[in-house]
């Protein structure tokens, strides 16, 4: 059985089971989080929403709340004697799929 969602503008294939890292969410870790944007159901059949699926849920139990590895990002004028260097850690929010309704 398999679930798609959306969760800060991204859509997320999962299983019973799986652990992804997605946005960061707003929740503590330990806590449960449900998510009701469920665009896709499949278990024994395949239920598409238009463009949810009604009573479709996924629950799933924040393990972490982090930050990703340092990305830098360089700016750079050619002839201009201009260069700048910036670096940047996105947020993000791992969590494991507990149970898929719907």
């Amino acid at each position: 059985m398999f679930a798609i969602f959306v969760t800060g503008g991204k859509q997320y294939k999962v299983s019973e089971g799986d652990v992804i890292f997605v946005e960061k969410l707003g929740v503590n870790e330990g806590e449960k989080v449900t998510f009701d944007q469920v665009l896709c159901v499949a278990g024994d059949s395949l239920t598409v929403g238009t463009p949810y699926v009604a009573g479709a849920t996924v629950v799933a139990t924040v393990v972490k709340n982090g930050k990703s590895k340092k990305i830098d990002v360089i700016k750079y004028k050619a002839k201009k004697n201009e260069k700048k260097k910036i670096g940047h850690r996105q947020d993000y929010t791992k969590i494991q799929i507990e149970k898929i309704e719907g």
